[in-house]
């Protein structure tokens, strides 16, 4: 099992891995991939206190205003998740705002199945409550991770215009109900209501609400937007879609998985969407029967429009803390929930950052040229040692040379000094068998003698012989 600290690490690779300099953009690239990075803004990180899922202080007021995206950007970013009923809805468009701790939810979801209902293991976790609430959904958590590009924008066109995403999502909503597409089934229960003045529809007279048909089973529905839609209306500007591995194109264009029974996690799911006001609205005491573990007053206390005198309930606020290292998608956005001059103090700690880097590189440089200018005079080193030894050695090997050849000749004349010619030793050897023969020995004895002297003396005309031979 992984614990929180090794995920707040995780998250800490990942702002490394993704960081970069806070875009300072009006419009998204477009057409969208299939895959990007989050971007990060550099000074920034610091982890968020346990159980923290609302800010302490408020947001500062922007000196600029956003520049809110225009519809044809807004509906290919909601068109894989106009058709989640409403409650999954907002925890999602919530959710978009942290991409780093989705990330982490993704991960501890995959490696924790066993641990999602467990509302001990979840209170130590110290996401948002709307991340912690998607953990009972793992297609929506591998979607939006694997997605990060879309995920990114996503949130930040929430922050930057909550009503233009809710507008954007009715707009979809009545296209796919004109196709239709988007009807109540045994899943879901959609309702079509007339829309106030002001309220969320995209200028249109009425307002789609999506809800699951039971309560307590949630069915993710998957589609393709380029044809649930009908004929999508921005060919520059295509939508973007997911499909699971689960997934198989057949005669329904909205097709359900297998409905996920909501437990523990579902507990944090406190938003919903207010179609009337244009937002997404907060009541920390909702779903309450899912997950009574939760300490909801520690969330009134820290916000008190997600409680306090409000009895709980209020508009829905983003939370800077859980957005950790990941950019804001402009400076206007940026100074509104990280403060006047955030975007000035993340600049210059860029910069900072890139002198360090620099004098770093210099010194490596430095570093590498010494080592090489070592490296060349210990070689010059070693080769003059080794043709000093080598002289050494040949010096030495003559020496033993000559040596050998003397002792060699030196044993070859004391060897054979005293054996003279093989003519002397024949002369010898008669002599002594003449001495024994004048001696009185017996014929026996003389001709063994003689045997003998003339076996010796053969020997001794060997020996002369041989040394014959030698010369």
């Amino acid at each position: 099992m992984m614990n929180p600290r090794s995920l707040s690490c995780i998250g800490a690779a990942w702002v490394a891995v993704f960081a970069g300099v806070a875009a300072c953009q009006t419009k998204p690239q477009t057409p969208p991939s299939a895959s990007g990075t989050i971007p990060q803004a550099a000074g920034s990180g610091s982890a968020a206190p346990a159980g923290a899922g609302v800010p302490s202080t408020g947001p500062t007021t922007a000196r600029t205003a956003s520049t809110p995206l225009k519809p044809e950007e807004l509906d290919p970013l909601v068109a894989p998740i106009a058709l989640y009923p409403d409650s999954l809805l907002a925890q999602v468009l919530m959710a978009s705002t942290y991409p780093l701790e989705v990330v982490q939810a993704d991960r501890w979801a995959k490696q924790n199945p066993k641990l999602k209902d467990s509302p001990a293991e979840l209170n130590k976790l110290s996401w948002d409550p709307s991340v912690k609430s998607l953990i009972a959904f793992p297609q929506v958590l591998t979607m939006m991770s694997e997605k990060l590009d879309w995920s990114v924008k996503l949130g930040d066109a929430f922050l930057a215009d909550q009503k233009g995403v809710m507008d954007a999502v009715q707009r979809l909503r009545g296209k796919a109900y004109a196709s239709g597409n988007l009807q109540t089934t045994k899943e879901q229960k959609v309702t079509v209501e007339p829309a106030p003045a002001g309220a969320a529809g995209g200028g249109s007279s009425q307002v789609i609400v999506v809800d699951s048909a039971n309560p307590s089973v949630v069915y993710v529905p998957t589609y393709n937007p380029t044809v649930v839609y009908g004929t999508w209306a921005y060919p520059a500007y295509p939508p973007y879609a997911y499909y699971p591995p689960s997934y198989s194109a057949g005669a329904a264009m909205v097709s359900f998985g297998v409905g996920m029974a909501v437990g523990a996690a579902w507990g944090y799911a406190w938003g919903g969407c207010n179609w009337h006001g244009g937002d997404v609205d907060i009541d920390v005491n909702r779903n309450v029967n899912f997950n009574q573990s939760i300490d909801r007053n520690k969330y009134n206390q820290v916000n008190p429009n997600r409680g306090g005198a409000n009895g709980g309930r209020g508009s829905w606020q983003h939370d800077a803390s859980h957005r950790k290292g990941v950019a804001y998608r402009d400076t206007a956005t940026n100074e509104r929930y990280r403060g006047s001059g955030a975007s000035q103090k993340a600049a210059q700690n860029r910069e900072s950052y890139r002198g360090r880097a620099d004098a770093g590189r210099q010194d490596l440089s430095r570093q590498g040229a010494g080592a090489s200018r070592d490296r060349a005079s210990s070689n010059r080193g070693t080769g003059g040692a080794t043709a000093s030894q080598r002289d050494r050695t040949a010096s030495g090997s003559g020496g033993r040379q000559s040596s050998s050849s003397r002792d060699t000749s030196g044993t070859r004349s004391s060897g054979f000094s005293n054996s003279g010619s093989g003519s002397a030793a024949r002369s010898a050897s008669s002599r002594g068998q003449s001495s024994r023969s004048s001696s009185g020995y017996s014929g026996s004895r003389s001709s063994g003698a003689s045997r003998g002297g003339a076996s010796r003396g053969g020997g001794g005309g060997g020996r002369g012989g041989g040394g014959g031979g030698r010369r």
